[in-house]
């Protein structure tokens, strides 16, 4: 049986546009992220996270410094989605275990994060419980909004533009 790949990918790109999570979906998956801009998308996801750390008051747990550590090796193409993908399970993991609501959402946050090499929106899920934790530790989560926007600035137009289209519409500032 002869295989129609100029079809296939069609049927993918069909399929994909279908789904609410398009701008996020990967271009071999038939969406219109790029391999390159997905990569900067965990980077910015990986440093909300990484910025409230602070909040965790006792040691921090290993698997969610070794998420942190497969996440931005998955940034630099030296890990396997599988590899996150795992990693992520043990962060949250981690969010289940532990008791104290803000640990629990740097351990969200972190576990979001990773599981971005998998499925791109979850980067959201990254920024979002930084935020969340910031707000249970009755921090400042204004500024770090605004930090989280600035280090979004420095990424290309296209990912800032899914990032702020997609936030809004999950009216996730309503959520935090």
């Amino acid at each position: 049986m002869k295989v129609d790949v100029k079809m296939q990918n069609e049927n993918l790109k069909k399929i994909a546009k279908q789904s609410k999570r398009y701008p996020f979906i990967a271009e071999h998956r038939g969406g219109p992220l790029t391999k390159e801009n997905h990569r900067k998308l965990i980077k910015w996801t990986k440093e909300c996270s990484e910025h409230v750390l602070f909040l965790i008051d006792k040691e921090i747990d290993k698997r969610l410094l070794y998420a942190l550590e497969v996440a931005e090796k998955w940034e630099n193409d030296s890990v396997s989605t599988g590899v996150a993908m795992k990693a992520s399970l043990g962060a949250h993991a981690v969010a289940k275990q532990v008791e104290n609501p803000i640990y629990k959402a740097v351990a969200r946050s972190i576990g979001q994060t990773v599981a971005t090499a998998h499925m791109a929106d979850h980067s959201l899920g990254g920024a979002f419980y930084a935020l969340k934790a910031l707000k249970l530790a009755k921090k400042d989560i204004e500024n770090e909004r605004d930090w989280q926007i600035k280090k979004l600035g420095e990424l290309p137009s296209a990912i800032i533009e899914i990032v702020r289209t997609m936030w809004a519409k999950k009216e996730l500032d309503k959520k935090i």
